[in-house]
């Protein structure tokens, strides 16, 4: 039993124009219509989606995203090349979390700080 675009917008949390675009870009590329012309999803292309949501939220390019799935259309055979863009979007993560992290650091240091100037006004009163 397929979802229209309605409720799989409201299954996977995206507005319907999200789908839309998805589609339009080439991203749900085993998306099925009924006999009315309207987008049928079934649970493959609802984890579809979940992932393509994991991966934007990762800031993936539209472009590698579009690739996987090209490559995915191909077949098997194009595995190798779906997981080295994986990887190197993981890695381009692990970058991104340590620039987060040194970050993070910085702005607990200058609010351990803040806090000390706080403490040594108020001993001064």
């Amino acid at each position: 039993m397929g979802l229209y675009i309605k409720e799989a917008a409201k299954k996977v949390g995206l507005p319907t124009h999200t789908l839309r675009y998805y589609e339009q870009e080439g991203l749900l590329p085993f998306l099925k219509r009924d006999e009315n012309g309207n987008r049928v999803f079934e649970e493959s292309d609802l984890s579809w989606l979940e992932l393509i949501i994991c991966l934007r939220k990762t800031d993936i390019a539209l472009s590698k995203l579009r690739e996987i799935v090209e490559l995915t259309t191909e077949g098997d055979w194009t595995i190798p090349q779906r997981k080295k863009i994986l990887e190197e979007h993981k890695e381009k993560m692990f970058e991104k979390q340590r620039q987060l992290d040194q970050a993070f650091a910085k702005i607990d240091h200058k609010l351990h700080y803040y806090d000390e100037l706080e403490e040594n006004a108020k001993n001064k009163l």
